[in-house]
Parts: structure tokens; C-alpha cells; sequence
């Protein structure tokens, strides 16, 4: 049984995880202070990168640091649900009900989100760059692997040593070589279009297409700004578009779950892209910057960014059995 007195332990680890970083953080700062900052970080008196004026004291930029706090509170929200989800392994189809792997994994990397962007804005440092690009790898590559896993019926530990290695790696890369790893290969922004090229392939079950659906990562490509024109040009800096086939290979036969996109799936990706909206103008050469202001819109990106983290962990929450699934007149899903 999930329920008794063991259900609430893991989040009782994340809320000790939380303060020991908060503790550690307050003591590494005032024992040894920050290391000096980043080449492309500015320094004290002058704007952020984030538009944000840079602070002489605990945070570099204050508002945006504690804007992450948004991710703090999203992923221990995570956690309380699962606790509070009394089922019987056994009868368990869905991954995100009770406190199952994947779903802990989920939310510890939504968590994991705050304090890594933290460090990044809270001390301009290289580690703090570093830790806040792990932690956007480590949240993103979690419903990446999950519907890779759903698509191509993987085991779980599949899903985990994949998980591990292209984490270690990823990290590694970043740190001794650069953010594309020496290769061009920006993972977390490669991987958002990956992801949702996996949710069209669980929605739409159709052979033909599934060698389409690859296709789409263009599309969510060029909602960043990046067109296809430009990645034909450019095939030595863009030839990861391969992997928007990714999906398509690792797919084995009829998909065998369904899943409910209102409202949470839409909540979801309305709150990124509205959040990635703002986010472009919270850097210091936008017409919108506001150095001295307490609303940021960096710190806004944060806390949308961080709902929209609850919303998919909400739609993934929604998936069912595609056979034993029987249709009711009261539900209004698809």
C-alpha cells in the first residue's frame, strides 16, 4: 500500500533537501563568499543580463533569484499529492499516481529547477550556470523518456539508465567542454520539440503519421525563432534536427494509453509560451527593461515557467488504460 505512515517520507526528503540548500547556500556565502563571477555576468552597480540591477550582497539579482521560489513551492505541491494518493500498487495503471518512481523523479526535477536557477542569478558564477542548465536538463529529459517509454513500451529502468547517462554526460560536457557539448547540440532546447512530437504520436495513433511527425519539430522551432530555411543553410550547426525522428523509431505498434488534454495540457503549454513571451522582454536590451523595478519580468518566466511544470505533472496525472477505458457522458477530455 502507498498509504501509512511511510506515504509523506519522500516529501519529507525534498523539504530537507530544500533547507539543507538554503542553509548550506547562506553558510558557503558568509564563510567563504561567492566566487568571482561569470566573464559574461556584469558587475555589482551595473544591469544584469536579466535586467535586473546587480546587488552588493546575498543575491547578485534579489527578484529573480527568489522568483524560482515558484518551482520550490510546484514541485513540493507535487510531492503532497503523491503522498496523498491512497491506491494499491497493484491496482496502479497511471506512473503519476502515488509515489511511483518516474512520478518522484518528476517532481524532484521540477523542484531541482529552483534552487539551480537560484544559484545562477543569486551569485553570477560559473557553477551557477552550470547547476541552473543541469537542472533545466534533468526536468526536461523527465516527460522526454516518459512517452519515449510510453511510446515504445520501455521499462522502467530503461527510462532511468538513459535518464542517468545523458545526464552525467550532458553535465560533464557543459562543464569541460561547452553548453552544446562541443557538438552543437543545445539539449534542452533540442528536447522541448522532441517532446512534444512524442504527446502528437500518443494523441494521434495513426500509421501515416507517425514518419510525418517529425515534421513538427520545425514547427516548435520556429515558434523560437528558428525557421527551417535557416537549419537547411546551416546543416553542420543544425543537423540534430535527425532526432526529431526519434520518436517515430523508437515507437513500437498501437499506443496503449489515453490521455485527457483539457484542461492541464493546454494550461501547460499556454503558461510556457506566455512565460517564454515575457522572458524575452526581461533581458537588458529590451525596450521594456525596468533595472530598479520590483517587478521583473525575468522573476515572472519563473513563476509561469513553474506552473506550467504542476499543469503537465496534472495532465500526466489524466492517463488511462486506451482498453480498458470506458466512455462516460459526465467527462469532456478529448
Amino acid at each position: 500500500m502507498l498509504a501509512g505512515m511511510n506515504t509523506f517520507r519522500p516529501l519529507k526528503v525534498a523539504l530537507a533537501a530544500v533547507a539543507a540548500f538554503a542553509a548550506g547556500s547562506y553558510a558557503y556565502w558568509y564563510f567563504l563568499g561567492w566566487d568571482e563571477p561569470a566573464e559574461n555576468e556584469s558587475p555589482i552597480g551595473e544591469v544584469s543580463r536579466w535586467c535586473e540591477r546587480v546587488a552588493d550582497g546575498f543575491l547578485r539579482e534579489p527578484v529573480n533569484t527568489l522568483g524560482n521560489l515558484g518551482f520550490v513551492v510546484a514541485g513540493l505541491l507535487m510531492f503532497w499529492i503523491l503522498a496523498r494518493d491512497h491506491v494499491t500498487m497493484k491496482h496502479v495503471e497511471n506512473h503519476f499516481i502515488g509515489n511511483q518512481s518516474i512520478a518522484l523523479l518528476y517532481a524532484a526535477a521540477s523542484l531541482f529547477l529552483g534552487p539551480g536557477s537560484m544559484l545562477m542569478h543569486g551569485t553570477h558564477t560559473f557553477f551557477g550556470a552550470w547547476i541552473d542548465n543541469v537542472s533545466m536538463v534533468a526536468y526536461i529529459l523527465v516527460p522526454v523518456l516518459y512517452n519515449l517509454k510510453t511510446l515504445g513500451a520501455w521499462a522502467n529502468r530503461t527510462v532511468f539508465v538513459i535518464y542517468g547517462l545523458l545526464l552525467v554526460v550532458y553535465g560533464l560536457g557543459y562543464w569541460f567542454i561547452d553548453p552544446g557539448l562541443g557538438i552543437n547540440l543545445e539539449l534542452f532546447e533540442v528536447a522541448i520539440p522532441i517532446w512534444l512530437i512524442t504527446e502528437a504520436l500518443i494523441r494521434f495513433d495513426v500509421g501515416w503519421f507517425r514518419w510525418l511527425s517529425g515534421l513538427l519539430g520545425f514547427v516548435v522551432a520556429a515558434a523560437f525563432g528558428v525557421f527551417g530555411r535557416e537549419m537547411l543553410e546551416a546543416p553542420e550547426e543544425f543537423w540534430w534536427v535527425v532526432l526529431f525522428w526519434l520518436p517515430a523509431v523508437v515507437m513500437r505498434g498501437r499506443v496503449p494509453v489515453l490521455r485527457w488534454y483539457y484542461p492541464w495540457f493546454f494550461l501547460g503549454v499556454a503558461s510556457f509560451f506566455g512565460a517564454y513571451a515575457i522572458w524575452l522582454t526581461g533581458t537588458d536590451d529590451s525596450a521594456q527593461c525596468d533595472p530598479e523595478s520590483l517587478v521583473q519580468p525575468h522573476a515572472i518566466w519563473h513563476l509561469l515557467a513553474a506552473f506550467a511544470t504542476f499543469a503537465f505533472f496534472m495532465y500526466f496525472r489524466s492517463e488511462e488504460d486506451r482498453d480498458s477505458y470506458i466512455p462516460s457522458e459526465s467527462w469532456s477530455g478529448e
